[in-house]
């Protein structure tokens, strides 16, 4: 028990330690992962020969997370995705097997053997380019939609190879494997075809009906239980179920998991078991990425290094050149293209099943399956450094290049209100003035925000309205106002900071992404400034005041109050803030100030706080429902 203990341990040490750094980094949780399971096992020896049987233990984790992917889609959804999933998965299964095989055949393998490797490089990881596309906020893209339906053929096609592989036994490798058949329990080991056909469509039917009529029964019984953690294992108890089915029958868990999630979508029950199998998903994931580290054979990989790096680099630019011709062919160009294509490049946690399933049944050697398993390794380590490419390299250029595509709009017309940015906050400024009847002219460097505002027939102008030629063909030289709501916090302040100098007669209004950057901007010159969240702030806790009981005359009055007493202190901060920001960084000042502030704010929450008898009896407080 003390052994166990122990080796729980230093896992949990090191993914506390490594995975922090890697995200603060800018690297990700996965090859954060990675690099623990390198740290403590093949560097330092702390984890051995448990690695391989916590990895098969922590695939489970696999199965969750496209569980609860399927309960983000719906049928209809599914259907939606059907070009993409047969069309775009299905040549990338065959068009990658198809390169590898031939590879490995003109390497002089057996060509069982060749096919054998075609499938397992055909496949890539569901378990990092899930975790990493939904760390990045990129699944609801466009290339992220499509890595998705590229994966779950995958995962659809590794049944077929499953039941492919026995029947490529190379003869001569008779005995030098190790001992083929299974030891799981299987129902469908010793039945013909037709009757291992009847036994797959059973346990998928079986999936639907289950989840469709008897989860919701199952659920309403749990919960009225009242207690959590029978709903936990209920569901627990749900996926684990089906995952065994499906493996009983020689199906993928993680498909079964997956079909079990779109079906339960649209239940009541869809956020509960989101929220209590999310952590299992998390763990478990993170210990299958640690367990791909310290399974690395470091003897192997010096002996053969230069041609384990050497297989990674041809698996990851081959896949690369054959994704992105398949992003091309379908339609997925620009950054999105480059995200499918680098997204997918890797070979996949599934090639590890494959391997010692071909080991098994005679159709890769050994010391090959040793080779090929730190070739499968290292491409999957590589990975969340493609994604970095992606964020750094990639993206950036196409951004920059889809707005210096367009030249600057022709300014036909002259106001005097000019608004430097239109995304959510300008766009709000701009329609309040024109509802007023008051000519503006909006500028905008992202051209898709100046299409937004055309739309709704806004006078806008695509163009860096940080250029002081742009600003003078608006009319900066006449206008009696200058709105800057632009996105680039050092860019607003710049442009504050010229516009000033040049202009100083135009009264610059500016928002301020928080308090400090409401200090820079003033610091360069705005004569107002407005924090993005304060009023939405000050008006969110106005509702909290009348939620919790106060009058909300009384709740308006505190928050008015509450202006009044920071614009009170605003000149004090802002002087102290100076003094921080050129060099006195210890003063005890700044903090001085702010709690003077707060015993302003008490003094003045306290003043005139009492409501007339008459606005007593006219309100009634809210309910509480709960």
């Amino acid at each position: 028990m003390t052994d166990y203990f122990v080796q729980a341990f230093i896992y949990l040490v090191a993914a506390v330690i490594a995975v922090p750094l890697a995200r603060q980094f800018g690297l990700g949780s996965v090859l954060g992962y990675l690099v623990a399971g390198v740290v403590i096992g093949p560097v330092t020896g702390l984890v051995g020969q448990e690695a391989l049987t916590l990895q098969h233990f922590a695939e489970f984790g696999v199965v969750m997370m496209l569980f609860l992917v399927g309960m983000e889609l719906d049928p209809k959804s599914l259907w939606a995705m059907r070009v993409r999933l047969l069309g775009l998965g299905g040549l990338q299964v065959t068009l990658t097997a198809a390169a590898a095989t031939y590879f490995a055949w003109s390497q002089g393998m057996a060509w069982q053997t060749a096919v054998a490797v075609g499938f397992l490089f055909s496949l890539s990881s569901t378990a990092i380019v899930l975790q990493t596309l939904t760390e990045r906020g990129l699944v609801k893209t466009e290339g992220g939609q499509s890595a998705f339906s590229v994966l779950l053929f995958q995962d659809i096609a590794v049944i077929p190879m499953l039941a492919v592989i026995p029947l490529l036994a190379v003869s001569e490798m008779s005995g030098s494997g190790s001992e083929g058949g299974h030891s799981s329990l299987s129902l469908v080991e010793n039945l013909p075809g037709w009757a291992h056909g009847l036994a797959v469509v059973g346990a998928i039917v079986i999936v639907i009906i289950c989840g469709h009529y008897l989860s919701r029964p199952l659920f309403r019984y749990v919960v009225q239980s009242g207690m959590r953690e029978v709903f936990t294992a209920a569901s627990l108890m749900l996926i684990i179920g089906i995952a065994a089915l499906m493996s009983l029958v020689n199906l993928s868990p993680a498909l079964g998991a997956f079909l079990a999630g779109v079906v339960l979508a649209n239940s009541e029950f869809r956020h509960e078991l989101e929220a209590n199998i999310e952590p299992f998903k998390g763990l478990l994931l993170g210990l299958f990425f640690m367990t791909v580290g310290a399974g690395i054979n470091f003897g192997v990989l010096a002996a053969s290094w230069d041609t384990i790096f050497l297989l990674a680099l041809a698996v990851i630019i081959g896949k690369t050149l054959i994704l992105f011709g398949l992003a091309f062919a379908f339609g997925i160009r620009g950054s999105e293209g480059w995200l499918f294509s680098l997204g997918l490049a890797q070979a996949g946690e599934f090639g590890f099943v494959l391997l010692t399933y071909s080991t098994q049944n005679q159709v890769i050697p050994a010391d090959t399956a040793q080779v090929l398993s730190l070739v499968v390794a290292l491409s999957m380590f590589l990975t969340p450094l493609l994604f970095i490419v992606y964020d750094r390299v990639v993206l950036p250029r196409y951004q920059k290049a889809s707005n210096e595509e367009a030249e600057p709009d022709e300014i036909e017309e002259q106001a005097p209100v000019i608004v430097a940015g239109v995304g959510r906050f300008g766009q709000i400024v701009c329609r309040l003035l024109r509802a007023n009847n008051i000519p503006s002219v909006a500028l905008d460097h992202a051209l898709d925000q100046i299409e937004n505002l055309r739309l709704i027939q806004l006078k806008s102008y695509f163009g860096d309205a940080t250029r002081i030629q742009l600003l003078e063909t608006a009319g900066i030289a006449e206008a009696r106002l200058l709105v800057v709501a632009i996105d680039d916090r050092d860019r607003a302040v710049s442009l504050v900071r010229h516009v000033k100098q040049l202009y100083p007669e135009v009264w610059i209004l500016a928002r301020a992404f928080d308090r400090g950057h409401g200090y820079e901007l003033r610091e360069a010159g705005a004569d107002d400034v407005v924090s993005e969240t304060y009023y939405s702030a000050l008006e969110l806790g106005g509702e909290a005041l009348t939620a919790m009981g106060v009058h909300p005359q009384r709740a308006r009055r505190m928050t008015r109050s509450f202006i009044a007493s920071e614009k009170a202190h605003e000149d004090q901060l802002f002087d102290t803030w100076r003094n921080i920001e050129e060099g006195i960084h210890f003063s005890p000042r700044y903090g001085e100030l702010f709690m003077k502030l707060e015993e302003a704010l008490d003094h003045a929450m306290r003043e005139d706080v009492r409501l007339t008898e008459d606005e007593t009896l006219a309100w009634t407080p809210p309910k509480n429902n709960g």
